[in-house]
């Protein structure tokens, strides 16, 4: 085991951004309304579950299917960038139906452990150790509950122009990520 806090830093950064849990605040405002109550803990104990299992066992599964991780990574870069084009313009490009109910299935898939994540998570395996991202992802989950939690008083400390402020940000951030994934991973596959 290899701790590491440059690779848990950078990973939970990443991870941050990808989840974009400060981002997601205006759904779980509106499922909150929609739906009363929110199972803060059930759905960040589920989406850790998924994620920690995607990284130990995604691996293989892509090999099933006859997918290599640098291919799978490529790819990720390519959801990531378009993900961090949504946040940083603000447009939707991934539509998805809205939930009836504010259970684990809206929350901790896809919100929290979406397509992204996943991809995020598999991509980071390819460059980091198991440990250090286990450690990112349980960070990130701690976050995600406080978040989840609280969502409706940061909502009012940051108000919606700083939820799109901070969604921006982390967009470019995203966007930067997903260059360098892409650079980092294209050259495995020739």
């Amino acid at each position: 085991m290899n701790f590491d806090l440059k690779e848990i830093l950078t990973a939970s950064m990443i991870l941050f951004a990808v989840i974009d849990i400060v981002g997601s605040i205006p759904i779980i405002i509106d499922l909150r309304k929609k739906v009363g109550h929110i199972q803060s803990e059930k759905a960040s104990i589920v989406a850790a579950i998924l994620m920690i299992l995607f990284l130990f066992v995604g691996k293989e599964i892509l090999n099933l299917i006859g997918i290599d991780v640098n291919s799978f990574a490529v790819a990720g870069a390519f959801i990531i960038f378009f993900l961090a084009l949504e946040m940083i313009l603000g447009i939707q490009l991934y539509k998805d139906d809205e939930p009836e109910t504010a259970a684990v299935v809206p929350l901790a898939f896809p919100l929290i452990a979406g397509a992204g994540t996943m991809t995020s998570i598999l991509s980071l395996r390819a460059e980091y150790q198991p440990i250090n991202i286990v450690i990112a992802i349980v960070i990130n989950i701690i976050f995600v509950y406080i978040v989840l939690k609280s969502s409706g008083k940061i909502e009012k400390v940051l108000g919606k122009q700083g939820i799109n402020v901070i969604r921006k940000i982390f967009g470019v951030i995203l966007l930067a990520i997903a260059v360098k994934l892409f650079a980092t991973n294209i050259k495995g596959l020739f």
